[in-house]
C-alpha cells in the first residue's frame, strides 16, 4: 500500500522514522512519500520536504513566511494528489496538518494522526472538527484516550514512541564521551533550551547564568539540528561546551538538567535525569495563554503524572535565584530521590515498549479490513 506522512518538527521526524521502519514490516510493499527530515529518508521513505522548511513558529514568524507556508501547503496537496495513498498519515504539528486533514477529507483521502494535537490543553471544542476529517487517531499518552471518549470519539492508545527511541539508542563510554567532546570529568549538567529559535532567544542566557555557582559541574548545551551553532554563541561565552544534534548522548551522561518546556522534558525523564523546566515567552501571549489554557502543568512529565513532579519555572518565576534554588534540589538528597522514583512510575503509565509496531499493526490492519 502507498502512504503519505506529514511530520514537520525535528521530534516528529524521531518518532514517525520508528513508524516508517514498522510499516514497512508489517507491509512489505509499503511504499512511503513524506515531508519530514533525514530519519524518516533513512529507514526508506522518500523524502520531498524537509521540516526545515516549514518551521515557522509564533505569530511574527508565520506572518513574515505566510506566502512560504501557503505555497508549502500547496505544494502539498498537488504531491499527494499525485501521489494517490492509500492513507495520509500526519504526525503532531497541527497548524499545518490539520488544514492538509481538512481538504484530504474532502477529496476523499482516508486520514490518520498520529500523536494527537494538544487540543486538551485549550480550545478543546476542536475535537469537534477532528472527529469530521481525521477518520483514525492514535494517541500516546494515556490521558488522551479518556479525554477523547468524553466527546464520543473512539482512538488508540498506542504507548510512547520514545519509550523505542530511547530503548533502542546506542549506549556511548563515558570515556569516549569526554574525549569526542573534549569534556573535563567534572559531573554534567545538561542545558536543553529548546529548538526554536524564539524560545532559544529567550531563555538560553538565563539558563546558563548560573554557571559561576557550581563550580564543581560543568554545564553542556544541546545543541538542535534546526539551528546553527553561529545562533547558540549569540547568548553564551566560547568557553560553554555546545554538543550539536546529540542530545541523547549528552543525556546518557548527564548527571541533571535545566529544560526548556517541551517534549525535552519527557525525554530527560526517559533518561532518569532530575531536572528543572523553563518557559517564557512575549508576556502579551502569556497573558493571552494563561486564560484560555486548561492544564494544570506545562511539561509533559507533570502532565502525565497529573501532578508536579518537576518543578516548572515559568515567566517570571524564571530567574536566577529560584532556577538556582531549584537545581540544587535536584542535584543531591531527598527531592533528586522522589524525582527518579516518579519517573518510574511514570515509565509503566506510558505502556511500554512497542508503541510504533503497536500502531503500525493497527494501522495496516484498518486499511486491509476496509
Amino acid at each position: 500500500m502507498k502512504y503519505y506522512i506529514i511530520a514537520g518538527e525535528p521530534s516528529g521526524d524521531l518518532q514517525a522514522s520508528y513508524l516508517v521502519k514498522e510499516l514497512k514490516a508489517a507491509d512489505n510493499e509499503a511504499n512511503i512519500r513524506c515531508f519530514g527530515g533525514e530519519l524518516m529518508k533513512n529507514q526508506g521513505a522518500t523524502l520531498v520536504k524537509h521540516y526545515k522548511e516549514l518551521a515557522f513558529m509564533g505569530f511574527e514568524q508565520v506572518i513574515m513566511n505566510l506566502r512560504t507556508i501557503l505555497n508549502n501547503m500547496k505544494f502539498c496537496k498537488l504531491d499527494i494528489t499525485e501521489f494517490n495513498p492509500d492513507v495520509l498519515i500526519l504526525v503532531d504539528y497541527p497548524g499545518f496538518n490539520l488544514k492538509i486533514a481538512k481538504w484530504a477529507k474532502a477529496n476523499n483521502i482516508t486520514v490518520y494522526y498520529y500523536i494527537s494535537p494538544k487540543i486538551w490543553a485549550w480550545n478543546q471544542k476542536r475535537v469537534h472538527k477532528i472527529k469530521k476529517v481525521i477518520d483514525k487517531m492514535f494517541v500516546i499518552l494515556p490521558f488522551e484516550k479518556e479525554f477523547y471518549g468524553k466527546f464520543n470519539y473512539k482512538v488508540d492508545f498506542v504507548g510512547h514512541p520514545l519509550l523505542d527511541c530511547i530503548a533502542d539508542y546506542p549506549k556511548v563510554e563515558r570515556k569516549d564521551f569526554i574525549q569526542v567532546y573534549k569534556l573535563n570529568d567534572k559531573p554534567i549538567i545538561a542545558v536543553l533550551p529548546g529548538s526554536r529559535s524564539g524560545e532559544i532567544a529567550k531563555m538560553l542566557q538565563l539558563m546558563t547564568s548560573i554557571i559561576n555557582n557550581y563550580p564543581e559541574y560543568q554545564f553542556v548545551v544541546a545543541g538542535a539540528p534546526s539551528q546553527p551553532l553561529s545562533f547558540y554563541r549569540k547568548f553564551i561565552s566560547d568557553d560553554i561546551k555546545i554538543i550539536e544534534n546529540k542530545t541523547y548522548d549528552l543525556l546518557q551522561h548527564a548527571h541533571s538538567a535545566i529544560v526548556a518546556s517541551g517534549t525535552a522534558t519527557l525525554e530527560t525523564a526517559l533518561f532518569k535525569i532530575p531536572q528543572v523546566i523553563c518557559y517564557k515567552t512575549d508576556q502579551i501571549f502569556f497573558e493571552i495563554a494563561k486564560r484560555v489554557i486548561l492544564v494544570k502543568y506545562i511539561s509533559l512529565v507533570n502532565l502525565i503524572m497529573d501532578k508536579e513532579v518537576c518543578k516548572e519555572l515559568v515567566q517570571k518565576e524564571l530567574n536566577t535565584i529560584n532556577l538556582s534554588n531549584e537545581l540544587d534540589k535536584v542535584l543531591t538528597g531527598e527531592a533528586r530521590l522522589e524525582m527518579l522514583n516518579e519517573y518510574e512510575i511514570m515509565h509503566q503509565k506510558l505502556g511500554g515498549l512497542g508503541a510504533s509496531k503497536r500502531t503500525a499493526e493497527l494501522m495496516v490492519n484498518y486499511l486491509r479490513s476496509n
